[in-house]
């Protein structure tokens, strides 16, 4: 089959476009997201409205959710280069236009906009990776819609799907635009067709301009698509190693000309503070005291142990590794424990203050739900294991998995990345109930017992920690 430029597969028109079926559904997600967001505007809207010239102390001394970034507030608030430019290339200029709107606010308003702004951002980007796993289910895995609607209702459910949604991190721009990549990729296996030369540059640079290990992720669906002519010369160069190359060359010239100088210029300033204090306690312990502390006084505190392993190795990218912390603990409370129930001791708490990288729960009834929703995973892989489209999946899971538990990539917070991975879940439970089965009546009822379960016992935790 030859290639097929992406318009004339589905035009942006109908794809972002909802359809007559689709409306009622699509107001109760909007509801939900309106109500998520709400709490967050709840919490912070007397810190983050406030006029200043200290946006940066202002959001990272006062957001604490999770481990997530509220970079985006100080970007949109202040434009700058601010966010890590080799792991997110883009997502600086992707927030340009946001921030010109919020400088228009400001002026109009008198008080800073952003946290309405990225309020804005996030209900969108999850109201449409909503959409387009509903679409997937039911137009490539082939599901009735009731079903589907069920399938992308549990997956909101999820702790870390739910806290995504309501955070100015990155996370949930990936989850709309990795479930555009794999809807799309899912209707070009169903129609028989190949991933264009445009399509795949287009879908590369926009999901790794955002994230770039997710920029992988095309590379794999235009492996899985195109097989044996994924590695044709030509589309290998124009649409692997050359993006990739511009890509990575352009993160470096942006780090040298736009982060660099004002990197240096912040650390000579933390120099020059912390120089000036060292001559302040040297003249401070010249004068005479009137009582000398005591030894138990004078002692310093001890440093707070690091709550990350030791690195595999050294290096620009390697120091960031971990060799030595416990992997299955971290599967068994992390990757699928906190990412889908959230754990009421440190609740919400930021593993880089406060919260220990493992905590068990409370009740065993976590962990029998943590076992089902385990076992229907599996038993969807099994059912699904001939879907290209679920192989698809699972390749960008085993992916996330290599990066965070193998070579331990952000292993001690890797509910955090949740949004990355987690939608594979639903896809591999889509084959339990695609096929009329004596087991489907069975399986879907306790899909719906687990989605109750979820909403009811994270909107719980969410709602106690975001207004008490």
């Amino acid at each position: 089959m030859t290639h097929n430029p992406i318009s004339t597969l589905i035009s942006l028109s109908h794809l972002f476009r909802l359809r007559r079926d689709e409306r009622w559904m699509m107001l109760a997600v909007a509801l939900l997201l309106v109500a998520l967001n709400a709490l967050t505007i709840i919490h912070y809207y007397g810190v983050f409205t406030p006029i200043t010239d200290h946006y940066w102390n202002l959001f990272v001394g006062n957001f604490h959710i999770s481990g997530f970034d509220p970079i985006s507030y100080y970007v949109v608030s202040n434009w700058d280069a601010r966010y890590n430019v080799y792991r997110h290339p883009l997502l600086a200029f992707m927030m340009w236009v946001p921030y010109l709107l919020n400088q228009a606010l400001m002026w109009m308003t008198g008080i800073n906009c952003a946290l309405f702004i990225m309020t804005a951002i996030q209900v969108a980007a999850a109201w449409y990776a909503f959409l387009f796993l509903y679409r997937l289910l039911v137009e490539v895995m082939g599901l009735a819609h009731t079903d589907a609607r069920l399938l992308s209702f549990f997956l909101y459910s999820f702790a870390f799907v739910m806290v995504t949604a309501m955070v100015p991190d990155h996370f949930v721009l990936s989850l709309c635009v990795l479930l555009i990549v794999l809807y799309y990729s899912g209707l070009l296996i169903t129609r028989r067709l190949q991933m264009s030369l445009p399509a795949a540059i287009v879908l590369f640079v926009v999901t790794a301009g955002i994230s770039l290990n997710n920029g992988l992720k095309v590379f794999l669906s235009g492996l899985v698509v195109n097989g044996r002519r994924f590695f044709r010369p030509k589309f290998l160069l124009l649409a692997v190693v050359v993006p990739a190359l511009v890509i990575w060359v352009g993160a470096r010239y942006e780090y040298h000309y736009l982060v660099a100088p004002g990197e240096n210029a912040r650390h000579a300033a933390i120099a020059q503070k912390r120089a000036e204090q060292k001559r302040e306690a040297q003249l401070k312990a010249q004068q005479p005291s009137p009582a000398q502390p005591s030894p138990a006084a004078a002692k310093p505190k001890s440093k707070r142990q690091p709550k990350k392993g030791k690195p595999f190795m050294q290096g620009e990218f390697m120091r960031w590794s971990d060799k030595t912390s416990p992997r299955v603990a971290s599967v068994v409370e992390n990757l699928f424990g906190e990412s889908i129930q959230l754990h009421p001791d440190y609740l919400l708490q930021d593993q880089s203050r406060f919260r220990p990288m493992i905590i068990e729960y409370r009740w065993a009834v976590n962990y029998v739900v943590e076992a089902i929703i385990a076992a229907l995973f599996l038993a969807g892989i099994w059912m699904g294991r001939r879907n290209r489209l679920l192989w698809l999946c699972l390749s960008w899971f085993g992916l996330d998995v290599l990066l965070h538990v193998g070579i331990g990539f952000g292993l001690n917070e890797i509910y955090i990345m949740t949004a990355h991975w987690i939608f594979v879940i639903p896809v591999a439970m889509a084959a339990l109930l695609a096929r009329p089965t004596r087991w489907r009546p069975l399986c879907r009822g306790v899909i719906v017992a687990l989605t109750l379960w979820l909403y009811a016992y994270n909107g719980y935790h969410i709602v106690k920690y975001m207004l008490c």
